[in-house]
């Protein structure tokens, strides 16, 4: 599955058209391989996204739960969490490392 593209159902607030929209386009850009299309592809990239956005909508619309809504920031901290016990120190080595070579490079 596309990193981007995140759970959208069951959560409080609930999911926007924005939201469906933004993960149809990593969905089509993740199978056809392109981040822009071409202008030749450009009406069927667009076609893709739109069909797409539009079943998710419908999916979203039809599914149910016992459970209660999950918080966004609260599953966004728990997601940042287990992203730095999986990559520990060496995330933050490499952002200092990106940081000194920006001062380097604007020096």
């Amino acid at each position: 599955m596309c990193r981007n593209i995140r759970p959208l159902f069951n959560f409080d607030p609930p999911v926007t058209e924005e939201d469906i929209r933004s993960a149809s386009l990593q969905f089509v850009r993740k199978i056809s391989g392109f981040h822009r299309p071409s202008k030749a592809n450009e009406a069927s990239f667009k076609t893709a996204v739109d069909e797409i956005a539009s079943a998710s909508a419908r999916l979203l619309g039809t599914l149910q739960t016992a459970g209660p809504p999950k918080n966004r920031e609260e599953e966004a901290a728990k997601a940042r969490a287990r992203a730095a016990g999986r990559f520990g120190a060496g995330v933050g080595r490499y952002r200092v490392f990106q940081e000194d070579q920006q001062k380097r490079d604007f020096a």
